[in-house]
């Protein structure tokens, strides 16, 4: 392999990026746009620029992934992508009838200087958008950020856009998940509705990439938020964002705008995590917290127990987005492992504060990277090996080459199936993780083992 390349003498760069750790913010914005009823992605740039992102998201949900192109050629290259997207526009309702087209753009249509917004008014004003449709838009240009921004940016506008307070609260409470797996959102749905609470998720992806195989094929799957939900965010009680770079945005606008009261979490990763959430919960329920919660509480700390002396130490490198690295790092600490190498690709100095904060009392040197990449992870591994891989499917070339104990974790995972259905958050998600662990720990106990010690009961 390749990999077996990489040097241990770790030399600075600043222009050059090998191996990144993140994808691009169209992506986000496309997983993002999912999560609406009724809703097709429109990727305003070339045929070729869809077609990767739709790909990405097909390979890691194995799921047909709908969206749509402005299919920009060389002279929409040259003199703007208006004409195709209003073309584009009128071609999608009258053919394929969504309720939503959600509009994002990409490195070609920023750098010509498109008006997206202006474009959608313009179609509005020619009678291209038909009555009771709607056509939102995010700017997601690929050169800045990462999925995780395409994501937030697309999770505000959508907000932004629909948003309409009527001066009556719904009772309902607004929960944005952040860049998880559907079956986050289905757990984070079921935890809200244990505490008494009445949540509008959004994005909401459950339903729409983990759906079931029925021998019909539609084009727009039942789940996602509607666009009604959306109208009355505005009206909600309060709005938690789990995840501070994917989901603050959205809520800060809505307590802005429409004086909605927010609160910042972390993604509900882990026990402390998944405690603040609960508590949140809690205090805006304004209840005790359920039996069934506790108990799910008790299992999570009754596997940590049963099985601390596994994870007691072992040293973990890190690679993800950093709204995912944050709690997972936490949880880590908690049981008593040391995270020692964590890389994330999405810029923001405030990541490597927060895991200095997190990781600052432990008995070992902690290299963490913001805007890093996979090769900068894999040299601290060649200097300081570690104990476990925690990556997406790109980490199976370092496991493999350094011989290292893997566990697929984040965006994309291309090589395996079941992320889209069994949860990672809150407390039946924490239990997950760590059978998850423990399980390649244990397989390398195994493995090398001498038949003197190949225990029958571990």
């Amino acid at each position: 392999m390749l990999l077996r390349h990489t040097t241990k003498e770790i030399i600075p760069r600043k222009a050059l990026t090998i191996n990144p750790a993140k994808t691009c913010q169209p992506i986000g914005a496309m997983y993002a746009s999912l999560g609406i009823n009724s809703c097709l992605p429109h990727s305003h740039g070339s045929q070729g620029c869809c077609a990767y992102h739709r790909s990405t998201l097909t390979r890691h949900y194995r799921e047909p992934v709908m969206a749509a192109t402005s299919s920009f050629t060389e002279g929409s290259s040259v003199f703007g992508g208006q004409a195709n997207l209003i073309q584009a526009i009128n071609t999608i309702f009258t053919t394929y009838d969504p309720d939503i087209i959600a509009v994002h753009t990409t490195c070609l249509s920023e750098t010509i200087g498109d008006d997206v917004n202006q474009i959608a008014a313009k179609a509005v004003a020619e009678g291209k958008v038909p009555k009771g449709k709607h056509v939102i838009h995010a700017s997601t240009p690929s050169y800045v950020g990462s999925h995780v921004t395409g994501f937030a940016n697309m999770t505000k506008a959508m907000a932004m856009y629909f948003a309409k307070a009527t001066g009556k609260h719904n009772g309902k409470f607004n929960i944005i998940p952040g860049f998880v797996e559907p079956s986050d959102m289905t757990e984070i749905r079921r935890v809200a509705v244990a505490m008494g609470i009445k949540p509008i998720i959004f994005p909401d992806t459950s339903g729409v990439l983990n759906g079931p195989q029925t021998g019909k094929y539609k084009m727009f799957p039942k789940g996602g938020v509607t666009a009604a939900e959306l109208t009355s965010c505005a009206d909600s009680i309060g709005t938690i964002a789990l995840g501070p770079l994917a989901s603050a945005d959205a809520a800060r606008a809505l307590d802005a705008k429409w004086k909605v009261p927010c609160q910042v979490q972390d993604i509900p990763i882990g026990l402390a995590a998944t405690d603040r959430f609960i508590n949140a919960l809690r205090i805006a329920a304004g209840v005790s917290v359920p039996d069934i919660i506790t108990q799910e509480r008790g299992q999570l700390l009754d596997i940590i127990t049963d099985m601390h002396q596994y994870f007691y130490h072992k040293k973990v490198a890190l690679a993800g987005d950093p709204d995912h690295l944050i709690p997972l790092v936490e949880f880590l600490v908690n049981i008593d492992m040391l995270p020692v190498h964590i890389v994330t690709g999405t810029p923001g100095k405030a990541f490597e504060s927060r895991i200095r904060e997190l990781t600052s009392h432990l008995p070992c040197t902690v290299n963490v990277k913001a805007a890093g990449d996979m090769f900068q992870l894999h040299q601290w591994i060649k200097n300081e090996p570690v104990d476990l891989l925690i990556a997406n499917s790109y980490g199976k070339y370092m496991a493999k080459d350094d011989d290292i104990p893997y566990v697929r974790y984040g965006f994309p995972i291309t090589d395996r199936v079941g992320h889209s259905y069994f949860p990672t958050t809150c407390y039946k998600g924490g239990m997950r993780l760590l059978e998850k662990i423990l399980d390649v720990l244990l397989d390398r106990m195994d493995r090398d083992a001498p038949e003197e010690k190949f225990e029958l009961v571990m």
